[in-house]
């Protein structure tokens, strides 16, 4: 029909308010339609719970029977925490339903179209579906191949210095740029640090703005050798925002007292050869834990390591303007780039100006 595309536009529009607040769920929007006017309206709420069927389904009231629901992903036909949306839609009496996406997993992937014919509904698949899979691309990335979707944000002078050689940092760019970096933590699960970035910047990788009231930033140390000390603000701060620490094995229960005791969640992770971390079963122990959408926010060595294993799928960098020199400490370890066509290469989707500053948006190409 000629408005299915704007309906399911819309559809999206009130998923994409769920990113960053329904993991381990996806983020899925529902619009409700009849005789050409919405009548009800959701998206998955905070937690995965209520879907965003059951949302548009209450605010529909009767209304609902003989209306065609618009859905970003396909209906899930398992009892989980919540019952079924495919039964909530036969019962509702809908006439039509119309889905972007097939849902990955296992305990749906077309089960939910099946329950839905069954019960004689009409059923259309695939509408607007590239957009729908990439507004869920961490959590089809966490189904099928058991990894989160990966941002790497930068910050850094025009000649890619994120620090002076003393480690002086704050800041480089400017509180608009850090505004925008807020809003962007909270379109995702978690972010992730390094132990170094802990010890040079103490950061609390909280989302701060006004009027923004997010799921609970969960912030992720990567920490091998337990540099972090417990005083930091990322631990002290651990029973308000949960903090997770990935750290090697064989740690005494003494050294890993500090953390645990200050509501930290240790998560051990295997070591590489030289006693760091490696970033793949680092990035598959988020994922195993229901993690969809991971920013990594540095340093430079654990951007290095992610560049270097490919494991990054998108590359948001803010550049200030001004010139550092070589004094200054890169914005990323060493990647082993003998020639170019072994140098990791994104292709620019955005950019644009963010107060004196520049954010440019890259996708892995």
């Amino acid at each position: 029909m000629p408005d299915d595309a704007a309906h399911m536009r819309a559809a999206l529009q009130l998923a994409a308010r769920g990113l960053g607040n329904t993991w381990p769920n996806p983020a899925v929007g529902c619009v409700l339609v009849k005789d050409g006017q919405v009548v009800g309206r959701g998206w998955t709420q905070p937690g995965g719970r209520p879907h965003a069927e059951t949302q548009a389904l209450d605010r529909a009231g009767e209304a609902a029977r003989g209306a065609t629901a618009y859905v970003t992903l396909e209906p899930c036909s398992h009892h989980g925490r919540t019952p079924p949306c495919c039964d909530a839609l036969i019962r509702a009496g809908v006439s039509r339903v119309v889905v972007a996406l097939r849902d990955p997993d296992a305990r749906v992937d077309g089960r939910g179209f099946a329950r839905l014919r069954a019960a004689g509904i009409t059923v259309e698949e695939g509408l607007l579906g590239a957009e729908a899979a990439a507004l869920n691309a961490g959590f089809i990335r966490r189904i099928t191949q058991g990894l989160p979707l990966v941002t790497l944000k930068l910050a850094a002078t025009l000649d890619g210095r994120i620090a002076t050689q003393t480690g002086e940092s704050r800041w480089i760019t400017g509180a608009e740029s850090r505004r925008a970096v807020h809003a962007l933590r909270a379109r995702h699960d978690a972010v992730l640090v390094g132990s170094g970035t802990v010890l040079a910047d103490d950061p609390d990788l909280t989302c701060r703005i006004p009027g923004m009231d997010p799921v609970p930033m969960l912030r992720v140390i990567a920490d091998a050798r337990l540099r972090t000390p417990p005083s930091a603000r990322l631990v002290r701060e651990a029973g308000r925002h949960p903090t997770w620490l990935l750290t090697g094995a064989g740690h005494r229960p003494s050294a890993l007292a500090p953390y645990i005791g200050a509501g930290v969640e240790v998560v051990t992770i295997r070591r590489a050869a030289g006693g760091g971390l490696l970033p793949r079963p680092m990035l598959a122990a988020l994922a195993a834990r229901g993690v969809t959408r991971v920013m990594a926010e540095g340093g430079a060595g654990l951007a290095a390591g992610l560049l270097r294993a490919g494991l990054v799928d998108r590359l948001v960098w803010f550049h200030a303007p001004g010139v550092m020199g070589a004094e200054g400490w890169p914005s990323t370890g060493p990647l082993g780039v003998a020639a170019l066509s072994a140098m990791p290469r994104f292709r620019r989707v955005a950019s644009q100006a963010v107060g004196e500053d520049v954010m440019s948006e890259f996708v892995k190409e």
